[in-house]
C-alpha cells in the first residue's frame, strides 16, 4: 500500500515542515482502532495521539485512499482463493439497528417488523463474505426501496455483476426492475416453511456472517460513514 500513500510536502520539494510520524504507524494506529473496536480517544499511548491519527485517516479517507485500500486487501483475498477480482454474484442483506437517543430523527426510523427505532445496515458481499458496498438508511426503509439505491451503485462498480441472492424482503417488482435496468437477476432464497427456529440457508449465510464480523470488529462507529454508500459457496459465485 506504500505507492497509495501521498507524498510529504517537504519530500516532495514543495516546502513545509517534515512530518513528526510516519505512514506506517498511522496505518497500524488505524486497523488496531478497527480491530479492537475502541474509540478514538481510547488510542494507547504507543501510538501517536489520536487527533494526529483522525486528522491522518480523515486525509486519506477523504482522497479516496481507504477505499483503495479496501478494495486491494479484498481483491488480494480473492485471488488467494482462486477467484477473479470482480465478483459476478453477490449476496444482499439488511440488518436494522437501535440508535442512540443522540442520533437525529431525520436519520433514523421505526422498523415496525423488527419493532426497531433506529437505523438499518444494508450490506453486499462477494461469496466469501467480503463487503463490496454498504448504505445506511433510516429502519422504516424497506429492502426494496434500499436496493434501488444499492444494486446500481455496485453495477457501476463491478460490471461483471450477473445474479444477486437475497432473502424475501426483496421479493416483488424489484426482480423486475433490476433485470429490466441492471440486466441483474435477482434470486431470492427462502426458508422452507416445515423449519422452525433458525436455519442455515445456501448463499445468505454468507452476508449473516459478515454482519457478525462488522460488529465485532466496531468498524460501524470507528471508521464508517453512516451517509456513504461508497467481510466455501460454489463456482456459481465466481
Amino acid at each position: 500500500m506504500r505507492d497509495l500513500l501521498p507524498v510529504p510536502g517537504w519530500l516532495a520539494g514543495r516546502g513545509g515542515r517534515p512530518e513528526s510520524y510516519c505512514h506506517r504507524q498511522m496505518i497500524d494506529a488505524v486497523r488496531y482502532l478497527v480491530d479492537n473496536g475502541i474509540k478514538w480517544r481510547a488510542m494507547p499511548s504507543d501510538f501517536p495521539p489520536w487527533p494526529r491519527v483522525y486528522a491522518f485517516f480523515a486525509r486519506w479517507r477523504d482522497a479516496g485512499l481507504v477505499t483503495e485500500l479496501h478494495e486491494r486487501l479484498r481483491e488480494a483475498v480473492r485471488a488467494s482463493e482462486g477467484r477473479g477480482p470482480e465478483p459476478s454474484a453477490p449476496v444482499v442483506d439488511s440488518q436494522s439497528v437501535k440508535a442512540d437517543a443522540t442520533v437525529a430523527h431525520a436519520s433514523r426510523g421505526f422498523d415496525a417488523g423488527k419493532r426497531i427505532n433506529g437505523r438499518k445496515r444494508h450490506l453486499l458481499t462477494d461469496t466469501l463474505g467480503l463487503l463490496l458496498d454498504v448504505l445506511v438508511t433510516p429502519a422504516s426503509t424497506t429492502d426494496r426501496d434500499a436496493a434501488r439505491t444499492l444494486l446500481p451503485a455496485a453495477k457501476k462498480n463491478f460490471r461483471r455483476l450477473a445474479r444477486v441472492w437475497a432473502d424475501g424482503g426483496y421479493t416483488g417488482h424489484l426482480a423486475d426492475w433490476t433485470a429490466l435496468h441492471l440486466g441483474i437477476v435477482l434470486d431470492v432464497v427462502r426458508r422452507h416453511d416445515d423449519v422452525s427456529g433458525f436455519q442455515v440457508l445456501p448463499r445468505r449465510w454468507v452476508v449473516e456472517r459478515s454482519f457478525a464480523w462488522s460488529c465485532v470488529a466496531g468498524a460501524w462507529s470507528g471508521t464508517m460513514n453512516d451517509t456513504s454508500t461508497p467481510a466455501k459457496p460454489s463456482s456459481g459465485g465466481r
